[in-house]
């Protein structure tokens, strides 16, 4: 790329102006007759063109060629990549746990290594997501991805990902997520080799900040630890092959150059990566511990308000002090779905059986909880300020209820004996000693 380095450009939703060499972004006028340098202006469009001002998403490319020269279309066999509820398979009532996704032999870079393992709503009607697993072992070289059914929120849980776009490079760590807007071409290279992590398929509403309420105007994530790529060009000559996402299936087309030729841009659509680590966690101080939307980093909302289509949720390390209460999750059945994954250390609330690597789904009304271990321990434990350290857990949660696919009920990960963890919580009911 013209600009080797990793800098970036803070903000979430903020209008960014980038340029790889001086000059090349117009001053004044968007398209002028003549872009510098004999340019072309490219416009993307993320939202309607008249979407509320605060909501409105889009950005000026001007690069060496358009995006429309490239070759004819033809039909290209992802089978695992599934779209939309209509997808999956008979769907229990049931809590599902899957062991660590294993990295396959068979070469497969991040466009082939992608698997749909649940997945809601419908991306033609804009709702919905998809929970999927990566599971690559090379890089994708010259080969390029555009997904126009949603935009991607990855979650890399084992191999750094050097992610190239359009508008420049992020380079995303465990840890760390990226997002991909809908419609930006980009690619992925495996510094540290084979690679696994999750990413959330986002069919709905763009992903935002959360309102923060009573909190008040700080906490949880700050826009400005949100990074955007900078303007950066690959120089290299050679022909792309870009795999385009549509409309659930999938495309192939050779290009005669790089996608990735934009010298300068402008708007506030742009690729993002955030650290975690730069979270503000809030808990109880006093007793009790409120909801896990406290631990909310994006969300995509729905035409209800307060129900989301997705919500990003984290368990980051923090530290648990509250008096008198039983601090891993309670014993809990939602209206809303949940999918989670771990990236690295122990979950509080399964200290055995979800791995790194691994998942979890609990659909709308299905009861789950701390398993036997942890319910015990929570309730005998002399209480003291301790810190959960070395953790991180995750959660695409929504309103609309997950159905599993082939890959994930047949695929090999699968815990059939999951509800077993349940199994040794007896009735201790007694009136004796009172409460």
């Amino acid at each position: 790329m013209s600009d080797s380095t990793r800098r970036y450009q803070s903000g979430f939703g903020n209008e960014h102006a980038t340029e790889a060499v001086p000059g090349a972004l117009p001053q004044g006028r968007n398209s002028p007759q003549r872009a510098p340098f004999a340019l072309y202006p490219e416009l993307i469009s993320g939202t309607a063109f008249t979407a509320p001002r605060a909501e409105n998403r889009r950005t000026w490319l001007y690069r060496r060629q358009p995006s429309v020269v490239s070759g004819a279309y033809a039909p290209y066999a992802q089978p695992h990549w599934l779209t939309g509820a209509a997808a999956g398979t008979v769907l229990p009532p049931e809590p599902l746990r899957w062991g660590p996704f294993q990295i396959p032999d068979a070469p497969a870079d991040f466009v082939d290594g992608l698997h749909t393992v649940a997945a809601n709503g419908d991306a033609e009607a804009q709702s919905g997501i998809g929970a999927l697993v990566y599971l690559a072992n090379r890089s994708m070289g010259r080969r390029a991805l555009v997904n126009a059914d949603g935009e991607l929120l990855i979650v890399p849980q084992q191999g750094r990902l050097v992610i190239t776009t359009e508008m420049g490079v992020l380079d995303v760590k465990p840890g760390e997520i990226a997002l991909v807007p809908r419609g930006v071409v980009f690619k992925v290279e495996l510094p540290d080799g084979a690679s696994r992590g999750y990413v959330c398929e986002n069919y709905g509403a763009q992903f935002r900040l959360p309102e923060l309420g009573p909190i008040g105007s700080n906490g949880l994530a700050n826009p400005r630890d949100f990074q955007a790529p900078v303007a950066a060009y690959e120089d290299t000559g050679g022909a792309y092959e870009l795999i385009k996402k549509f409309g659930g299936r999938f495309w192939r087309a050779t290009m005669p150059q790089s996608p990735f030729n934009v010298v300068a841009w402008h708007g506030n659509l742009t690729p993002l990566k955030y650290d975690t680590a730069n979270f503000m966690t809030i808990g109880s101080i006093s007793f009790d511990h409120p909801d896990p939307s406290i631990f909310t980093v994006l969300t995509s909302p729905s035409d209800t308000p307060g129900t989301a289509n997705c919500d990003f949720v984290i368990f980051p390390p923090r530290w648990m002090v509250a008096e008198d209460t039983f601090r891993p999750p309670w014993y809990h059945r939602n209206l809303m779905s949940e999918f989670m994954g771990l990236v690295y250390g122990q979950y509080d609330a399964k200290p055995e059986g979800f791995r790194p690597g691994g998942a979890s789904l609990h659909n709308c009304m299905v009861p789950h909880g701390p398993d036997e271990e942890a319910f015990e321990k929570a309730s005998s434990t002399p209480l003291q300020p301790h810190k959960l350290d070395n953790t991180l857990a995750f959660m695409f949660e929504s309103r609309l209820r997950f159905v599993p696919t082939a890959f994930a009920m047949n695929g090999g990960a699968l815990d059939a004996a999951y509800a077993q963890c349940w199994q040794g919580l007896k009735d201790q009911f007694t009136t004796k000693g009172g409460a």
